[in-house]
Formats: structure tokens, C-alpha cells, sequence
């Protein structure tokens, strides 16, 4: 499934599509118009708006200060960046938690005020009912298990998961609701294969090797914006160092200004 064999919309029945074909899913976190929109012209297939945004975006320590109207905010504009990819929005924390109204209403208000094509819901077997309150809204659902960054305060800490019987059993559930697709964060590779063989519905890994049918990563990570000091995940490939470049870049101008040599008479009126 070609970027150039699907010029209009993608929709959730097209990642199906896809894996059937044996054509892998890539997938991409976006914040905003620019990036939406130069990511959609490459040809990626899901733009992820992710809760991530708390920490790439405003700098904070996890996802769990993420408002519903920032995550309202950002997902309007890669929205309307996005001609081609499916553009999904994370529920912020606590927005799940509290239940299927707390889901039902804040999803109703992304749908209405964006054009996003669905939401991620976090969670296996005990977000069921939320998933499937939205399924019969109308509102298409990417799932979301392994490891879930909205429970690290249970958690402790970022961890690999290699608990099998319950990670079968989480995928098992959120799958038999008819989701679009299933995000597995940070399972160990051959459990994420396993369970990917067995999955009725498409798998996106995050740190969970190869054996998915497609692929996730942070917008931050790959292109080389995240702080050089600050620790990288071992499963982020970094595909450019446009941090350095605008670092340069800025040095340059700041050169010219003092310099006197910006603006040119070619650049003044």
C-alpha cells in the first residue's frame, strides 16, 4: 500500500489492508502543522498526537500533566497538516481512568473540534468497556498495551514487559473489540512476534523489535531534536541530527547580526 497507490485519506480499514498484503505500518508522533504536514507529503501512514508532547513539547518529566484542550490543541493542527495519514489522539491521563463517560466525552470533543480520525486508548482487559463505548459511538480506536506511560506512578519506572500470560490476554481482549490497531510499548521481541502472529487485528511496536506489523517512533527522537545530554531509548533510531543544524544555524545569524552583515542591502527595503 504505496503512498502513491492511496493519494486520498487513509482509514483504520486500510491498516488491515495492509497487514494482509504484508505491508509493515509506519507511524510517527507529530505536534504540529509544519511537521504533520512535511511527515504526510514523505508518505507516512499514522501520525501519532501523542501525550509524549508533555515531555518533547513543554518539557515536563512524564505525560501525566497533559490537558484534554492541549491535547485538543495540537491534534487541530496535525489535523490540518495531514492530507493523506490517519491522524490519531492519545486520551490524556485521566481521562480512561475515570471511566467510560470521562472517555466518551472527551473523545466526542477531539472528533468535533479536529479532524482527527481516532483516539488511543491506554490499557488491555480493563479498558474494554471504554474501547467498546467509543467503537459504538462511532469513534475509531488505536489500542495501546505493554508498557502504559499513563500508569508510572504504579509502575515505577519505565520496564520491559515479559509477563506473557497477561500481555496475551490484554491484546486478546482490546483486539475482540474491533480496534484499528494495537500499539505494544516495550515488549521483549519474540513475545511481541508471538503475540503479533496471533493478534486479529495490526500490531505497532515501540521497543518491541522487528516482528510487529508496523512501527512507531517519537517525532523528537529520530530527528535529533531531544536534549544530546539527556538519555536516549535503546529502540529510538536517530535518522537525523536536526538539532545541531538549527543550533548552527542560529549561531551563524547571531554572528551576522553582531557582525552587521544581516540584513544585506539585498535583504532591506
Amino acid at each position: 500500500m504505496s503512498h502513491q497507490a492511496h493519494p486520498t485519506k487513509l482509514t483504520p480499514a486500510c491498516l488491515s489492508k495492509m497487514r494482509a498484503e504484508g505491508t509493515k505500518i509506519s507511524m510517527i508522533t507529530a505536534y504540529d502543522y509544519t511537521s504533520a504536514r512535511l511527515l504526510d507529503q514523505a508518505g507516512i501512514d499514522v501520525l501519532l498526537v501523542g501525550d509524549s508532547l508533555g515531555m518533547v513539547v513543554q518539557g515536563k518529566e512524564n505525560t501525566l500533566p497533559v490537558t484534554l484542550e492541549e491535547m485538543i490543541y495540537h491534534t487541530e493542527m496535525v489535523a490540518r497538516g495531514a492530507g493523506r495519514a490517519i491522524v490519531i489522539a492519545d486520551l490524556p491521563f485521566p481521562v480512561v481512568q475515570l471511566g467510560v463517560e470521562s472517555a466518551l466525552n472527551a473523545s466526542v470533543q477531539i472528533i468535533k473540534r479536529t479532524r482527527a480520525t481516532g483516539v488511543k486508548v491506554e490499557g488491555g482487559e480493563n479498558r474494554v468497556p471504554v474501547i467498546r463505548a467509543l467503537l459504538e459511538a462511532g469513534i475509531p480506536v488505536m489500542g495501546h498495551c505493554g508498557l502504559l506511560p499513563q500508569d508510572i506512578r504504579r509502575l515505577g519506572g519505565y520496564k520491559i514487559q515479559r509477563d506473557a500470560e497477561t500481555l496475551r490476554r490484554d491484546v486478546r481482549a482490546v483486539a475482540e473489540t474491533g480496534v484499528m490497531a494495537i500499539v505494544l510499548e516495550c515488549v521483549t521481541a519474540d513475545l511481541a512476534r508471538e503475540i503479533t502472529r496471533e493478534s486479529t487485528v495490526p500490531t505497532i511496536g515501540i521497543g518491541s523489535g522487528s516482528g510487529c506489523d508496523g512501527q512507531v517512533l517519537v517525532f523528537h527522537d529520530m530527528f535529533g531534536f531531544t536534549d544530546p545530554a539527556a538519555h536516549l531509548p535503546k529502540h529510538a533510531r536517530r535518522y537525523a541530527h536536526l538539532g545541531e543544524v538549527v543550533t548552527d544555524a542560529a549561531r551563524r545569524y547571531i554572528a551576522d547580526v553582531r557582525a552587521g552583515s544581516f540584513p544585506s542591502p539585498d535583504e532591506s527595503f
